[in-house]
Order: C-alpha cells, then structure tokens, then sequence
C-alpha cells in the first residue's frame, strides 16, 4: 500500500499544478477511486502495480468514453458537398507560396497523420518549431495547435496556410485568388455553400477543410473493451491499462480521446528538459501558462513518434519513462512501461483508406499563379 499512497500524492499534485476542465472529475473523487482500485489490487495480491490476474475497477472507465463515428459540430449537418471539396483542398499544393506544401505533407493521412519528423519542412525546406501533431480525431479536442490558439479545426486550418515556415502564402485572399483561377473550384464551392455571395472565402476554405477532418476517426479494440467486450483486450493489455490508471497517467490522457480537453504543465514534478518554448505562455502572457501545452491524444499514439511538442521522445517506451518521470516523479520499472506500451497499442485503429484517398485535383487555368520559390 506504501507503493499506492505515494502515488496517490502524485495525483494530487497534478491537479493542483494542471489545469484540468469541467468534464474531469475533482481531486478527492479521483483519489478515491484510484484508492479504491488500489485497494482491489492489494487485495488480489499486486506486487507494486501489477497482479498476476489483474482487474481494473469500472468506476475508472467511466471516465473513458467510445469514439463516436464522426466528430460533427453541433448545428453541422456535414454536407457531403463541402467534405468532398474539403478532401480537395487537404490534397491542394497550389494552396503553398510554391505549389509543393499541403496538409497532408505534415500530416499525411496514410502515416496516422504524421509526418515522422521531430519538426516538419515547410516553404523553402524550412523547419518549423513545434512537432506536428496527427490529425486524427482532433477535432473532437477542446482546443487547436499545441497552444491551444485555435478554438476549433476549423479555425486550425488555413492558419498553415499564411505561416511563413509552412505554406507561405502572403494572406488568405492570396489562397482565395487562386481557388477563384481554377474554374472547378469555383463550381465546388458554390456548391459546398450555396446561400453565399460568394463562396470562394477563407472561411469557407476552413470550413470545407473542417467538414473532412471531422470524418478523420480511427475505432480501435480499446472502443470495442470500452462497449463491453472484454475479450479486445490481451492480459498484458489489461495490466497495462490497469497500471495507467492507478500511477495517475489518466488524470489528464481521460475522456474520449484519451487527451485533447486540457492543458498540462510540461514537467509537473521533474523540470521539462527543454524550455526553449514556454508553449501557452507565448499566445496569453500570462505567467502561469509557462510550459503550459495541450495534452495529446494517445489514439494512436504507436504510429505517430516522435513525441511530444519538442518531438524529444523517439520511442513509445522513451515517451512512458519520461511521463512517468517529469510529470508523476515516478521511475517506472521496465515491466510496467511495457505494459502500458501493450495497452497503449490497443488505442491502434484502422485507418479509413477510402475515405482519405487522394483525389484528382482541378485542372489549373491561365489565371491561376505559378509557384513562387522565394
């Protein structure tokens, strides 16, 4: 129980340094269930944090919840119009200063929405600063970007778009002249939003791109675990699982996405090793968002290394260790990273390879600009 207690301590201290929404519940019910859980493990004989036949209380799942089909907005209807012209402009270079970079070049739909880089290239071969994050189910998260600057992925996306290091382009009516040059974009949008005067407009462009991302989801066994089939989850699976809940990991990685609906402080207990980029701080100003980030998804998280907003972990097992160190103070023994490595596996879904198939693209037209390489 010494092992559980101090651990326990842990959990409070990352809810009073995090900054944790209303959908989670309060410090003292989640050291309750997890002392509980704790309890049940004792019971059944664990050996620090693992039993030989291990349980995970139900009360705890409760705060996991099944991936929906589609991450649709309140009031969207979804129209199959602007999905597929969203799928167009995911795929559409001639959106980028040089008519080489898209969104799918730092998120590319059949890599689980990475690109595997620690920082990606943009315009001109440039690096950006931060990792880039999968978009995979991120619609569903509270916020945008890993400052959380965006409110929606509709506001997310054109914001690439006119980032200097990414696609370059001068402004938004730059990208709307050139959708306006190719004659089957102007029939597209028109028909994506035909009460418009006119349809070619930046927020038009998020608003198609947001209609495709939100189909962007990926069901895995831990939904199938979650519905009530027990038998999608192998033995080490479950221990794994059973370990992530009870050192605390789903204090903040809870919810539907298992991530996505808070801001953490990166290095809780142990200093973060870099703090080059003070993350929340640079948007807001305010001092206590230094080192502040918007907690990942782990949907899918053995596809997407590098990790982190710094791209610092190379490996799932290097990703573990260093939450287990910086943000719970926990020096996480080889078998337990290795379990919640397996069950971190389990949250692997299959890709929709239909649904995101690069389209062909509009034939340009004498008016549309040519790429620009400085």
């Amino acid at each position: 129980m010494k092992i559980f207690a101090k651990r326990l301590w842990f959990v409070r201290v990352a809810f009073l340094l995090g900054a944790c929404d209303s959908n989670v519940h309060s410090a003292d019910d989640v050291a309750a269930e997890l002392a509980s859980e704790a309890s049940t493990s004792a019971t059944a004989g664990v050996t620090g944090a693992i039993a030989s036949a291990v349980t995970v209380n139900p009360r705890l799942l409760r705060r996991f919840k099944p991936l929906r089909d589609a991450l649709v907005a309140e009031g969207d209807v979804n129209a199959r119009a602007q999905v597929d012209l969203g799928r167009m402009l995911y795929f559409e270079t001639r959106l980028s200063k040089n008519h080489d970079v898209s969104c799918n070049s730092c998120h590319k739909l059949d890599a689980y929405g990475v690109d595997g880089e620690r920082t990606s290239r943009g315009h001109r071969q440039q690096r950006g600063t931060r990792n880039s994050p999968t978009v995979y189910n991120a619609a569903g998260h509270f916020a945008q970007f890993w400052d959380g600057r965006a409110d929606t992925i509709e506001a997310q996306a054109t914001a690439p778009i006119v980032n200097p290091l990414e696609m370059a382009l001068a402004s938004h009516a730059d990208a709307e002249r050139v959708l306006r040059s190719i004659p089957e974009y102007r029939t597209r949008f028109a028909a994506a939003f035909p009460s418009d005067a006119e349809p070619v407009s930046a927020a038009n462009i998020g608003k198609a791109l947001g209609a495709f991302e939100r189909g962007l989801v990926t069901p895995s066994r831990w939904d199938s675990y979650l519905k009530g089939d027990k038998r999608a989850l192998v033995a080490q699976e479950v221990e794994g699982l059973a370990v992530f809940t009870s050192v605390g990991c789903m204090v903040c990685h809870t919810g539907e996405f298992l991530g996505g609906s808070m801001f953490e402080k990166a290095g809780v207990v142990e200093d973060w090793p870099n703090q080059a980029d003070q993350g929340r701080f640079d948007v807001s100003r305010n001092p206590g968002d230094r080192m502040m980030f918007k907690v990942p998804t782990l949907r899918n998280v053995e596809k997407t290394a590098p990790y982190f907003h710094d791209g610092s972990a190379a490996t799932l097992d290097d990703a573990v260790r260093m939450m287990g160190r910086h943000q719970l103070g926990l020096e996480l023994t080889q078998r337990e990273r290795a379990s919640i490595v397996a069950w971190l596996r389990s949250l692997t879904g299959a890709l929709p390879n239909e649904y995101v198939r690069a389209p062909a693209l509009p034939a340009a037209s004498a008016e549309t600009p040519h790429p620009d390489p400085t």
